[in-house]
């Protein structure tokens, strides 16, 4: 009797810490998931900002053309990676590609800049200048969303590798997810204006 009493409460105490371990696991891809959103917002913001200096810009870039198309085109292509993403933010393939596609939109943005710098016309509007300071606004705030995202990716990939949480984590399908993170370390400087 005394041996099946211990047997029941070896056997309770490993499923109390098997369902520790799996709640766990969830909470913390519920924090990265959280995280993505909150980076999710601020791509969102951003990319809401760069038609507008786009379109404001045109009148003075009249023969910059390709270089409008070519910041629409990276916009686009990181909104759509960005829908794709915020679907299944525990994808890490979507995250990668989410990545790819800010980082030539950043790439985009800097040569617009640089073009921007030889149209004193264009660097004197009020307009545009409003629209460039608050796009470096946002990119400081999704640089810090990204960096909370990150710390919560790290956080559930680390317990989800440790034993005996990888057993339970493989069971149920938690799946190592990737951190959101730009390719080239040029592109991890924010750009700089000077007007």
């Amino acid at each position: 009797m005394t041996t099946t009493l211990i047997g029941l409460g070896v056997i309770a105490i490993a499923v109390l810490y098997l369902v520790f371990i799996y709640n766990r696991l969830v909470s913390l891809r519920n924090q990265f998931k959280n995280g993505f959103a909150q980076i999710d917002v601020q791509l969102q913001r951003r990319h809401d900002l760069i038609p507008n200096l786009v379109e404001s810009a045109k009148a003075y870039l009249s023969h910059e053309k390709s270089t409008l198309t070519q910041v629409m085109e990276a916009r686009n292509g990181a909104v759509a990676a960005q829908k794709t993403a915020a679907r299944d933010p525990a994808d890490g393939n979507k995250i990668q590609k989410l990545g790819s596609a800010e980082n030539l939109l950043t790439k985009a943005l800097a040569n617009f800049y640089a073009v921007a710098e030889n149209y004193p016309e264009l660097k004197a509007n009020e307009t545009i200048q409003q629209l460039m300071e608050e796009l470096s606004s946002t990119e400081n705030r999704v640089s810090f969303a990204r960096q909370a995202y990150n710390d919560g990716v790290m956080t559930y990939n680390t317990f989800r590798e440790q034993f005996p949480n990888n057993i339970i984590s493989g069971l149920f399908a938690f799946k190592q997810t990737a951190q959101l993170e730009l390719e080239s370390p040029e592109a991890r400087l924010a750009p700089k204006v000077a007007f």
